[in-house]
């Protein structure tokens, strides 16, 4: 049965929606400013798309390092712009693929990797000083971006010329997403410590890329996205001073991942909101220069927005998705294939998906000129109240004492579990339509996706690991692990300047063929683990 009309509509953050926006809802256009511009509302740089379009960053990873290495040139022949890998689960934990904790989970969720052996595989045929590459990892960032650095250099590639990004982003796994390893002190004493590296050795690459989007897909709403991204930032900020860095040294180089999901005007006003959100912050907080005022960031349509149930829905869905991503101005994007709610996307779903961002750019003319929604009063007043009420949120996190205090309060995940409570009731009521889900339903079962052989796949990677072990200097690869463990207790307390540099130790062990699970054992030795009270 449908739902009963009603005059009252909400956006999905609970904003009220007038019947009709009039110049009196937000500003006139000419009190926005400039794109490229203090306070960037409009966009980052002067001419956004008029320049380049975004780069098109198609999410892969699966199974071994050569699948992965398939799906990435498939992609790039087919006119993606960036890569982005995804890494399984052991990978993400610090875990080696013949770890016991390992057993079943290698290679489902991402591409398994065990030494920079691995890595050159991934690579492999790619011109690393050529194109981008995206890593969506945290606890063990560090490592795995000690890993890219080594391939760089046994290819002869200064590290000067590498580009991309790590996300790195600790503070979101502890309240949303779970594939944390260590405690928070030494942690972010770890991220500190890249943020130095990259600024000094490696500047092309971003050392964070802070998210949003693992929260939202855990159920917070627009408003809490941005608010519990900004608060994180703060933190990640606040933490890297500490240790000595200027803050024009690395901010520049912060970069940040948001989600878009299916409401086309409050994604567009969430972007235009958190560029002003993000740089007036800066500049009052911090008093940084304009380049780290600068809000960029990727976009990756909502995961949990995709339906099971017809899943051919879901090329709408993401394509409603991508048009708000980049009429909100994101600087890269990855549109999800249709049937990722099924299974790790198909290679057909996986060229879909980029050929909708490519038709997006050259066929619907969002690239032709900047911020074209800007002076729409209902797109202002969206702006406006959104960062109101994002500024009010973080008033109540930094009320709590910033973002590490808040998680040991579980402020964010009582706040996140809320809104996804709320949301799911919403859903079951009907009074938030799921075409297909809870209206327009046909009745046919999801189709079935065939899952590969995980049990081979993974015996192979531990074959491969074994091969290593066995053909290493096992007398450097203790050096290097023994150089780590004595330098990892500095990392115990408040983070001063005085902390040892870990990336040339991290290093020095990937170098040596040390695994990633060894190198991550060799810290937990001296940090522990990180359990939740």
């Amino acid at each position: 049965m449908d739902p009963k009309p009603t005059d009252e509509r909400l956006s999905p953050s609970g904003i009220p929606i007038a019947p009709v926006y009039r110049p009196s809802a937000g500003p006139v256009p000419e009190t926005l400013g400039e794109p490229g511009a203090f306070p960037f509302t409009r966009g980052v740089q002067p001419t956004m798309y008029r320049g380049r379009v975004w780069t098109m960053r198609q999410y892969a990873g699966f199974g071994t390092a050569q699948e992965t290495n398939a799906r990435f040139k498939l992609l790039l022949e087919a006119g993606q712009t960036g890569l982005s890998t995804a890494f399984d689960l052991p990978t993400q934990m610090g875990l080696d693929s013949d770890a016991p904790r390992a057993l079943g989970e290698v290679g489902r969720v991402g591409v398994a990797i065990d030494t920079v052996e691995d890595l050159h595989r991934l690579f492999e045929g790619i011109p690393l000083d050529a194109v981008s590459t995206s890593m969506t990892i945290n606890a063990t960032a560090s490592i795995l971006l000690a890993m890219y650095v080594v391939v760089a250099e046994e290819r002869g590639i200064p590290r000067a010329s590498l580009s991309g990004t790590i996300q790195n982003d600790i503070l979101k796994e502890y309240i949303a997403r779970g594939t944390y390893v260590f405690p928070p002190e030494p942690s972010l004493g770890l991220i500190a410590e890249t943020f130095r590296f990259c600024a000094a050795e490696v500047p092309q690459f971003n050392p964070i890329s802070i998210s949003g989007y693992h929260m939202r897909e855990a159920g917070a709403t627009a408003v809490q996205e941005l608010a519990f991204t900004f608060a994180n930032a703060l933190s990640y900020v606040q933490r890297a001073q500490a240790a000595g860095l200027a803050v024009d040294a690395f901010a520049p180089r912060l970069s940040f991942f948001f989600a878009c999901h299916n409401d086309l005007f409050e994604e567009v006003a969430k972007f235009r909101a958190a560029r002003r959100l993000w740089a007036t912050l800066m500049r009052e907080r911090f008093g940084a220069n304009d380049a780290s005022c600068k809000l960029r960031f990727h976009t990756q349509t909502g995961g949990v927005t995709l339906t099971a149930q017809q899943p051919l829905n879901n090329v709408v869905r993401v394509t409603v998705q991508s048009l708000a991503a980049t009429l909100g101005g994101t600087q890269s994007l990855h549109a999800n294939g249709y049937d990722e709610a099924l299974a790790l996307p198909t290679a057909e779903a996986a060229t879909l998906a980029l050929r909708t961002q490519q038709i997006v750019a050259h066929e619907s003319g969002v690239a032709q000129t900047v911020d074209p929604l800007a002076g729409s009063y209902y797109v202002e007043a969206l702006t406006d109240e959104l960062e109101r009420r994002a500024m009010e949120l973080l008033a109540q996190v930094e009320g709590v004492g910033g973002s590490a205090p808040a998680i040991e309060a579980g402020f964010f995940q009582d706040e996140i579990a809320r809104s996804a409570y709320e949301y799911q009731l919403a859903v079951e009521q009907g009074t938030t339509t799921i075409v297909g889900v809870n209206r327009f339903r046909d009745g046919e079962d999801p189709p079935i996706i065939p899952a590969p052989n995980y049990g081979a796949l993974e015996a192979e990677q531990r074959q491969r690991l074994a091969e290593v072990r066995a053909t290493r200097d096992s007398v450097k690869v203790s050096v290097t692990l023994d150089a780590i463990r004595g330098a990892a207790p500095s990392y115990l307390g408040a983070g001063q300047a005085s902390t040892i540099p870990l990336m040339p130790l991290i290093i020095d062990a990937v170098r040596a063929r040390a695994s990633l699970g060894e190198v991550s054992d060799a810290l937990r030795q001296v940090w522990g683990e990180y359990r939740p009270g």
